[in-house]
């Protein structure tokens, strides 16, 4: 007999809020305050290259290295304006330091308009709610500050957990925290492999939010794919009964 459902777990970026300006104009805004003026262009450009080179040499904001998120984040804001020919070691470290704090604070971030909808939906369903983010601890500030965060039961970041999505040990971690077997939860994210694919692989009910249709994946059946979080509260009906 099928568990119903009682929990639904949450990706965070660019699922339930994205960055409101691109990286590239938000450092550079940044740096003008500092006397240099810099092309968003190429600091986006930088940024990209700093951030692959980051998460190559030093997955999950290097918790298993001796890094955390603070100093990796710190990193690629400097190794990205030395890109962009900025080589004062002061401003570089004032900098990173500035943009670190920066991106704590909610004017940065955009909630999507159908999150908070969706979320009350839930709730008002009876569902209890939980984050699985890779993201670093800064979180809950940012969920504070946005309004979203009084909707959650608990917070899982990959800093914390010192693992991240793909690996199913995050939503193991996750599961203890619902304390219900994995077919009792949903969970709701944008990304193919490190949402849909692995929330599935331990068995919670994945769905894939696709807002703007770009996952053309064949073995994603229609009833697992969101174009909004608008259509989530009648698919979660469906394992309620």
């Amino acid at each position: 007999m099928r568990a119903p459902l009682r929990w639904v777990l949450w990706d965070v970026k660019d699922t339930l809020l994205k960055v409101r300006t691109s990286v590239g104009e938000q450092y550079c805004r940044e740096a003008e305050r500092m006397g240099l003026i810099l092309s968003p262009v190429e600091v986006d450009a930088a940024f990209r290259q700093a951030y692959r080179h980051y998460s190559s040499r030093y997955p999950n904001y290097g918790i298993t290295q001796g890094l955390n998120g603070k100093t990796w984040w710190m990193g690629v804001v400097r190794d990205t304006l030395s890109q962009c020919r900025v080589q004062e070691p002061a401003l570089l470290n004032t900098a990173a330091h500035n943009l670190y704090h920066h991106f704590s604070n909610a004017e940065n971030w955009e909630v999507f308009p159908d999150s908070k909808q969706a979320l009350e939906s839930c709730s008002s369903l009876g569902l209890k709610l939980g984050v699985v983010s890779n993201f670093d601890n800064r979180l809950e500030a940012i969920l504070r500050g946005c309004g979203l965060l009084s909707h959650f039961s608990f917070l899982i970041t990959s800093e914390e957990a010192g693992v991240a999505k793909p690996s199913p040990a995050i939503f193991d971690q996750a599961l203890q925290k619902c304390g219900e077997p994995a077919d009792s939860v949903a969970h709701i994210g944008d990304h193919y492999v490190k949402d849909y694919l692995t929330s599935r692989s331990v068995g919670i009910h994945g769905f894939l939010l696709d807002r703007h249709n770009m996952h053309n994946q064949p073995d994603i059946p229609q009833e697992h794919r969101l174009g909004s979080l608008e259509e989530l509260p009648s698919r979660l009906q469906q394992h309620l009964d």
